[in-house]
């Protein structure tokens, strides 16, 4: 799936720098193929060795012990917006489990739906359901209750990732609302503190709809409560570490990719900056303000268009992994970042049985830190060339 919400140019700059060193060589085992435009992966954490991978075209399905079970866990096709075959960056995008799922089933989806208002292109859904209570591979789709709508202006930019943050509650990540350079109001979405467009929202779910976090940025005014952080243009890819930094990969107009460690209340620079440089038409972009910087960066000059979010590898099995942040980009480039005295590092990561990937959707990790690569190798959400990789020794 083509984020072409998605883009950056080489740099070494201060707080941040490209400069690479000795190339990794891993394994990347198969693990399923046959998906359909796989696009996020996750694990219930309930110790049942299961991990779940979203279908873009509106189900979710397992695999367990390396078997992909026949029968979807959720299908919510029906719910969706219509997706074009050809290309599309609508559809179920997200999926988190609730941290007590092992006891109250509960989990949470975000996906595309048709529009509820003759303005918007569509409506973006978070939405909660409970797992059958006969069968723990299986929804019950009857348990669908919606949580928070959002209309979209247009079809690209919807962010996608949907995550439980250390602190219980639930982190939503949005784009601008499509189209290019932000182009709305005076400021655009990613600016506009009464947009929840552009931002990373974080909500407790559990006080039915939603309540607002007591220490949320704008709870006492200023902005949306939901608000977390803002100036994102596609954060489609974000994950917490286990010390609790939240590393965002934002993608880019047509220069730059970054990746950022977002904090409560951050100004993230899009549309004012694109990665760390004024974004056309803001001349004075930091005249009066203050804007958090990636702390990696990487221009369309190194033949990448669009960074994809991943994790820092806690997992032993891989000692040349330990502590690294892992991500890709959606060119079939895999990459590592190590934090160094002089800033963060990137060193690329080649597959010694694998030299051609197609196009990276996303990367997922299950409850023991395995990090996975998901695939396809050709563009459409409704095609099933999808493939789940795992990154081993």
């Amino acid at each position: 799936m083509r984020l072409h919400l998605l883009g950056i140019v080489s740099l070494a700059l201060m707080c941040f720098t490209t400069t690479s060193w000795a190339q990794l060589t891993l394994t990347l085992t198969k693990v399923v193929g046959g998906l359909s435009a796989p696009v996020a992966l996750t694990h219930a954490g309930d110790a049942s060795n299961r991990v779940f991978v979203v279908e873009q075209s509106g189900t979710i399905r397992i695999i367990q012990n390396g078997v992909l079970l026949p029968t979807p866990f959720l299908d919510i096709k029906s719910k969706l917006a219509n997706i074009s075959p050809y290309y599309s960056e609508m559809g179920l995008l997200g999926l988190a489990f609730h941290p007590n799922y092992a006891s109250n089933g509960r989990f949470y989806v975000h996906y595309s739906a048709p529009k509820a208002d003759k303005a918007s292109d569509h409506q973006t859904v978070i939405a909660q359901l409970t797992t059958s209570t006969y069968d723990p591979n299986m929804a019950d789709l009857s348990s669908h209750r919606v949580v928070l709508t959002v209309d979209q202006p247009a079809s690209n930019h919807n962010g996608g990732t949907i995550c439980f943050g250390p602190d219980g509650f639930l982190y939503i990540g949005l784009g601008d609302g499509g189209g290019a350079g932000d182009r709305y109001g005076l400021t655009g979405n990613a600016q506009n503190l009464n947009s929840l467009l552009g931002k990373i929202l974080r909500i407790d779910v559990d006080d039915p709809p939603y309540a607002i976090p007591t220490d949320n940025p704008f709870v006492r005014g200023g902005g949306r409560p939901e608000i977390y952080a803002y100036g994102f243009r596609n954060p489609w890819k974000f994950s917490f570490d286990k010390d609790g930094r939240l590393f965002v990969a934002d993608v880019g107009q047509n220069k730059y990719e970054e990746v950022n460690i977002v904090e409560k209340g951050g100004n993230y620079g899009w549309r004012l900056m694109e990665g760390p440089a004024c974004y056309n038409p803001e001349k004075n972009c930091e005249q009066g303000k203050t804007l958090q910087k990636p702390i990696h960066a990487y221009s369309h000059s190194t033949d990448k268009v669009s960074v994809i979010g991943g994790y820092v590898y806690r997992n032993t099995n891989i000692p040349a992994l330990k502590g690294k942040y892992i991500f890709a980009d959606w060119k079939g480039v895999v990459m590592a970042l190590e934090q160094q005295a002089s800033g963060w590092q990137e060193q690329s990561i080649r597959f010694r049985n694998s030299n051609e990937l197609g196009y990276i959707n996303s990367l997922g990790e299950d409850q023991a830190g395995n990090i996975y690569v998901l695939t396809q190798t050709q563009l459409g959400p409704k095609n099933r060339t999808g493939v789940v990789y795992v990154i081993q020794k």
